[in-house]
């Protein structure tokens, strides 16, 4: 018979082998990635200090010049936008740089070697990177900004999943054989399945929880850490557990794995995805950079600009990414009146070639895009309406500065062509900038978009379709959408939330005609960045021009900001 004070030994050794697992798991698991983001340690470097002869004053003065130079845009590149996929060997060649042109070079090259078509001028992969930060800034901010959150991180690197199953308020929870069966309560959690990543494997599954009921899910390697009645004596146990298949201490004995999990033990043979090296093996890889392919790099653009036979309508909205890139959206227009159909089967056909061309005040290329636009109307729609407008849009990533912005139009069917050049000035949202706003985009169509369908095709920022007008001009049967992004609003130190006020107007000739307060359970999902959406029927309204005012305020940082737009109703 085993006597007290034996058992209280053995359940000390134990749990002492379970924090040394613990411990070397988290080693495994966060040692690459933060070693990767932050560097050596302080008593590493001070070692290597010790080791190394000291540096004369020329050197120093040159080190120092250098930290200061990191200290500017693309120290932000480096650490907060493309940490996720960014190689070591990369960071390393890109730290040894010593001017802006040579850094300049290595960021063309950098996304020129990620281009899924190399010397395309269009590189998909850099727009739908950017892309995924934007709804991850949309949908994942939780007191940070939702690009460094782990849902943020892991939609940056591998898009959206094919399955989440998401449990935003915990509650109930039936336990799967896997991990002991049984009830028992949670926190919020989400499950990301992916089918398969390359490098890592089939049927991925992630889980995200939020212990701390404030938005914040993190990755976690223990199934059992969403369980809310982890920690109280008798309460959620699991069905091994209540039928004594664990020990008469069953509950105890979560706390006792050597395997860092405080999940019950499974209902049968212990499944491939819980086991502890399989986990381990899953979590070290899923935080690397995806492999590079490295290509020698050759792109040569060149355009040509004629004359002006053809009109159309250009917009540019700016919509933050990070403190150092802008989505830029390019919006062009042009009515079907002005291009020339061919009737082919009752269908009335015509074709757009479109050209833009960004270049920066130096004159070096920053951009270029091509399309064909292909419109097929039905004959007796085309008879009733040639008033219809043909739209197309392109979302650029940009660092903030001014740019010439080129388009060209050309109507296959007549050859006529349009072309226009437009300074635009992209705004800088860094964070000691205070508060600030995208664009105030007023748009024909604003709608939540399907999963499936996130981050792809025209007129999308993040999970939203956003089709702007892009004149402001209306009918009386159409819907006004209002879409615009605050940035840096403060958070209260003990909630980490904001507070902010956001007030709508509608005037015109200078008389009020519509006052009214955004809805205060849909200002509770604000971070440091809201999204406002505001759809207004235009039917009250008598023709006319009319200006859109949106009030916002931030009762933290004590500070407004009031942009306004005009539109006209016909």
């Amino acid at each position: 018979m085993v006597s007290k004070a034996d058992a209280s030994n053995t359940r000390q050794r134990l749990v002492s082998r379970w924090a040394l697992g613990m411990i070397a798991a988290l080693a495994l698991i966060f040692g690459h990635s933060i070693i990767q983001a932050s560097g050596p340690s302080d008593d590493q470097d001070k070692t290597q200090e010790t080791a190394k002869p000291k540096a004369s004053k020329e050197e120093k003065r040159r080190q120092k010049a250098l930290r200061e130079e990191m200290e500017t845009p693309y120290k932000k590149w480096l650490s907060e936008e493309v940490p996720y996929i960014i190689t070591d060997t990369e960071r390393a060649a890109f730290k040894k740089l010593t001017t802006d042109d040579e850094r300049e070079a290595f960021i063309e090259d950098f996304w020129e070697r990620r281009n899924p078509n190399p010397g395309s001028p269009e590189n998909e992969y850099k727009e739908e990177y950017y892309r995924r930060i934007a709804y991850t800034n949309e949908h994942y901010a939780s007191g940070i900004p939702g690009w460094k959150t782990d849902r943020g991180r892991i939609y940056i690197m591998y898009g959206p999943a094919d399955e989440i199953d998401s449990h935003p308020s915990g509650g109930s929870y039936e336990r799967p054989e896997s991990e002991g069966g049984g009830e028992t309560s949670t926190y919020p959690f989400e499950q990301w399945r992916y089918r398969y990543i390359d490098g890592i494997g089939e049927n991925i599954i992630l889980e995200f929880v939020d212990t701390t009921m404030t938005g914040e899910y993190h990755l976690t390697i223990d199934p059992g850490e969403k369980d809310a009645l982890l920690h109280v004596p008798g309460a959620g146990l699991t069905m091994a557990e209540q039928m004594g298949m664990a020990g008469s201490n069953s509950k105890m004995d979560r706390f006792t794995r050597t395997d860092g999990m405080t999940v019950g033990n499974p209902i049968g043979a212990e499944p491939e995805s819980m086991n502890e090296f399989t986990r381990l093996d899953l979590y070290a890889k899923i935080f690397q950079p995806p492999p590079v392919k490295f290509r020698d790099l050759k792109a040569v653009v060149t355009s040509r600009i004629s004359s002006s036979t053809l009109p159309f309508d250009v917009r540019t909205d700016f919509i933050r990414v990070t403190d150092e890139t802008v989505l830029t959206p390019i919006t062009v227009q042009t009515r079907y009146s002005d291009l020339q159909f061919q009737n082919k089967d009752n269908v009335m056909h015509g074709v757009m070639d479109i050209y833009e061309e960004l270049t920066s005040l130096g004159g070096h290329i920053v951009a270029t895009r091509e399309h064909e636009m292909v419109l097929d109307v039905p004959e007796h729609e085309f008879q009733l309406d040639q008033s219809h407008r043909a739209l197309y849009q392109e979302n650029i990533p940009l660092k903030p500065g001014r740019y010439k912005l080129s388009v060209v139009l050309k109507d296959d069917n007549s050859g006529h062509m349009g072309s226009e050049e437009f300074g635009i000035t992209v705004p800088n949202f860094s964070e000691d900038k205070g508060l600030m706003a995208s664009s105030l985009i007023l748009a024909d169509q604003i709608v939540p978009l399907p999963t499936s369908q996130v981050g792809t095709g025209m007129f999308t920022i993040g999970g939203t379709k956003v089709r702007p007008s892009v004149n402001n001009i209306f009918t009386t049967d159409e819907t006004l959408g209002i879409y615009m992004q605050v940035y840096n609003l403060g958070l209260d130190e003990k909630t980490k939330k904001p507070s902010l006020d956001v007030q709508y107007e509608i005037s015109k000739d200078g008389k009020t005609l519509l006052d009214q307060p955004e809805d205060a359970k849909n200002l509770k999902s604000a971070s440091q960045q809201y999204t406002i959406i505001k759809k207004m029927a235009l039917k009250p309204l008598q023709p006319g021009k009319y200006t859109v005012q949106i009030k916002v305020t931030d009762n933290i940082k004590k500070a407004t900001l009031s942009p306004t737009a005009t539109f006209q109703v016909m």
